[in-house]
């Protein structure tokens, strides 16, 4: 397949090849480049001690993000396909390695082997086939997409869930859990996008929901950016435990 094809899976694009046809899906994405901003600001203002180089490549990583989501949304190609999704891959798995390390103390090992397991449920999730007379009819319009495609980042909502639990008792734990809670919200306005799509025309285009999940997913990046800036030191958030 060529990386020039086009690609038509969202509401508001329908069938139009052309670059203005996901207004909102496009301009919604800025939601990527305000959470890296405002997170960029956080780390600038937190002590030196605090600041870490994974950290501010968790940042730079959540600007890329929202650069390759709006490069698919308006370009709505192949190679556009990749930019968007390659930086979210890449996130999802520095994040967890991340969070295995610095929050839960694991060592290299146990990280690289949870980091490999993550990757090959998010691989896996993304073949399920759902039987949609057996299953849920939500999405049917989608065709083979399962859940329109949403199924892929199911891993990732486990793994905020099972992180928040196990994190219960450290400082981080809070917003590791509320991450999980909006990730959640985000991913149902993903998976209705085709379903709501007949009910969503504004200015006498269909717009469908697909725009919300970049709204929710900036807000789910910058609360997991802001747990990484600020309990992501290991001697400080030792500390912060032994005080809680």
């Amino acid at each position: 397949m060529s990386l020039g094809q086009k690609i038509f899976i969202y509401c508001e694009r329908g069938q139009d090849p052309s670059f203005w046809a996901e207004p909102l899906n496009a301009v919604s994405n800025a939601a990527f480049l305000i959470a890296a901003l405002v997170a960029a600001r956080d780390y600038a203002a937190t002590s030196p001690e605090r600041r870490t180089p994974a950290a501010l490549a968790l940042v730079a990583l959540t600007f890329v993000i929202g650069i390759g989501s709006f490069l698919f949304h308006t370009f709505a190609t192949r190679w556009a396909a990749l930019a968007d999704t390659i930086p979210i891959a890449l996130f999802m798995l520095a994040y967890f390695a991340f969070l295995l390390r610095r929050f839960l103390g694991l060592n290299w090992i146990s990280v690289v082997l949870g980091v490999a397991a993550f990757y090959a449920a998010i691989r896996y999730a993304g073949t399920i086939q759902c039987s949609y007379g057996e299953l849920l009819p939500i999405t049917a319009r989608s065709g083979a997409r399962c859940l329109n495609g949403t199924v892929t980042y199911a891993p990732a909502f486990l793994a905020l869930l099972g992180s928040a639990v196990v994190l219960a008792r450290h400082p981080a734990g809070r917003a590791i859990g509320l991450a999980a809670v909006v990730f959640l919200a985000s991913m149902t306005f993903r998976t209705l996008d085709m379903e709501l799509c007949e009910l969503s025309r504004l200015g006498g285009h269909l717009r469908g929901s697909h725009f919300m999940w970049h709204i929710l997913n900036g807000l789910t990046l910058y609360i997991l950016l802001r747990a990484a800036i600020r309990h992501g030191t290991p001697r400080l958030q030792q500390e912060e435990g032994a005080r809680a």
